[in-house]
């Protein structure tokens, strides 16, 4: 009997301990990516912009109804709102559960998991609060070479999926922990 509820007090520990690590990823990387557009939003008129170390760094104010890179802003507005709006919450919402959810999954998983839904909930507030657009406002590059314009959110969830695929590594490891995998698997624990 001993063994028992050690093993799920064990088991609930592990349980808070990555809830809790999921939830300071996401206040942490919501709120600095909330922060920034508001200051970006009050300070910089749309389309302004201020260069930064010999161009390497710009600011730059950009209302983006498209997705990545604006892919998608020429859609008709209903088109975007189904896409963009309510697929960025679905999509936000997987990784969301399966990083609360997800047993036996290591932490590096679990923060890949957390960065990605933390990314697509910065982007997801804007588009529920802000006439369906995600303000953009970050440009890097070298000469001609510069990135499309980007924010906070962008780079949390391109750093969540390249810290979740690294964490994967081999094929079979990736079936086993796909999103949909460890979800279905912690439906059918129940």
């Amino acid at each position: 009997m001993v063994n028992s509820a050690e093993s799920r007090q064990e088991s609930q520990l592990r349980t808070t301990t990555r809830i809790a690590l999921t939830i300071f990823i996401l206040v942490g990387c919501v709120g600095c990516d909330q922060i920034t557009k508001g200051i970006v939003r009050s300070h910089l008129p749309v389309g302004e912009s201020f260069s930064y170390l010999h161009d390497m760094f710009r600011l730059i104010h950009a209302e983006n109804y498209g997705a990545f890179l604006g892919l998608g802003d020429k859609l008709p507005e209903h088109a975007r709102v189904i896409l963009f709006t309510w697929g960025v919450g679905i999509l936000t919402v997987a990784p969301l559960l399966a990083a609360f959810v997800a047993r036996g999954v290591d932490r590096q998983r679990i923060v890949g998991l957390a960065l990605f839904a933390a990314g697509g909930l910065g982007n997801w507030i804007d588009r529920l609060t802000g006439d369906g657009h995600v303000t953009d406002f970050l440009n890097v590059g070298l000469g001609p070479i510069r990135t499309g314009i980007f924010n906070v959110a962008d780079m949390t969830l391109m750093v969540g999926v390249v810290i979740f695929l690294m964490a994967t590594g081999s094929s079979s490891t990736a079936r086993r922990t796909s999103i949909f995998s460890m979800v279905r698997r912690w439906h059918q624990s129940r």
